[in-house]
C-alpha cells in the first residue's frame, strides 16, 4: 500500500486499559483489523466524496460486534468482526442514550459517537502525528484556514434497528472547547481567534443537508454558537466522581435522515 491523494482505507482498533504490576495503567490496542473488500484479503479503497453507510450490529454473542461498510458510489463493501485473541468483543450498552458511556474518559457521552481526534500534527509533517496545542503553527486542528481548505466530511443521517432516526444531536469536547485555547498553561495563544487559535465546531449545512465539523463551510445554515457549543468546565459525573466530565450540549435538531 502507498499513500495516494483522495484514497482512503479503514482499520478498527479496539483499545484496552491494563493495570500493570506497579499499579499504573497502560492503554494499548487489544485488537486491530483492516477492512477488506468483500471476502478478499485486499483493503476496501474508498474515494474522497464517496457516500458510505456504516452498519454496526451483533450477529451473536459468540461472534462479536460486526462493522459493515458499504460504499454507495462504487458499491464495494467489507465487514470487520470484532473477535480477538481475548474472545468476542461486544458493545457495553444496548441503548444509544447519553450517559451510556464507558467510565474511562473525560466526557459524558453516548455508546456510539462520531469522533474527530484533533491536536496532532499532520502525518506528512515533521515530526508526523505529533501531539500539539493551540498556537503552534504546525497544529492545523486549531487553524480555521486549514479547515476551510478542504471539502468537509458530511454526516448525512443516523438510523436505528427499528427504522427510526435520531431525534436530537449532542456535541461535546474532552478539552473544554474554547477553554483549551484560552488556558495559558496549555495554549500558546494570547487570545481566542486568529491563525491556529480557534477550536473547530459542528454545524448544519443546508446545501448538503448534513452535519459538518471544522468551520463554517459554504452552505452553513446553523453553527450553534461555533466553538461555544462545547461545555468549558466539567460539570457532569464520571469515573472520577462528581464534576469530573464535560457534559454534552444538545444542539437544535435538524432533519437529517428524512
Amino acid at each position: 500500500m502507498v499513500q495516494a491523494t483522495n484514497k482512503y482505507t479503514v482499520c478498527s482498533p479496539v483499545w484496552q486499559v491494563e493495570q500493570l504490576p506497579d499499579g499504573s495503567f497502560n492503554e494499548d490496542a487489544a485488537f486491530n483489523a483492516e477492512l477488506f473488500a468483500g471476502h478478499s484479503n485486499k483493503p476496501l479503497v474508498m474515494n474522497a466524496g464517496d457516500t458510505i453507510r456504516v452498519h454496526f450490529f451483533v450477529g451473536s454473542k459468540s461472534q462479536g460486534w460486526f462493522i459493515r461498510v458499504t460504499d454507495l458510489n462504487t458499491h464495494g463493501s467489507g465487514t470487520i468482526v470484532l473477535n480477538s485473541q481475548y474472545g468476542p468483543l461486544l458493545p457495553a450498552y444496548d441503548t444509544q442514550a447519553i450517559g451510556n458511556a464507558l467510565g474511562r474518559g473525560a466526557v459524558f457521552d453516548t455508546p456510539n459517537s462520531f469522533v474527530w481526534e484533533i491536536g496532532h500534527t499532520s502525518n506528512f509533517a515533521n515530526p508526523p502525528g505529533d501531539f500539539c496545542v493551540p498556537g503552534q503553527t504546525q497544529c492545523d486542528s486549531y487553524d480555521q484556514a486549514h479547515w476551510l481548505g478542504f471539502t468537509p466530511l458530511r454526516i448525512k443521517s443516523v438510523s436505528f434497528a427499528n427504522g427510526s432516526h435520531a431525534k436530537q444531536w449532542a456535541v461535546v469536547s474532552d478539552f473544554g472547547g474554547t477553554a483549551e485555547v484560552n488556558d495559558p498553561s496549555i495554549s500558546k495563544c494570547s487570545s481566542y481567534g486568529g491563525p491556529f487559535c480557534i477550536y473547530p465546531w459542528f454545524a448544519f449545512n443546508g446545501k448538503a443537508d448534513a452535519l459538518t465539523y471544522g468551520a463554517d463551510y459554504p452552505g452553513t445554515r446553523f453553527d450553534y454558537g461555533k466553538a461555544n457549543q462545547f461545555a468549558t468546565t466539567p460539570q457532569c459525573s464520571g469515573p472520577f466522581g462528581p464534576d469530573s466530565t464535560y457534559c454534552v450540549t444538545i444542539i437544535k435538531p435538524v432533519p437529517l435522515g428524512h
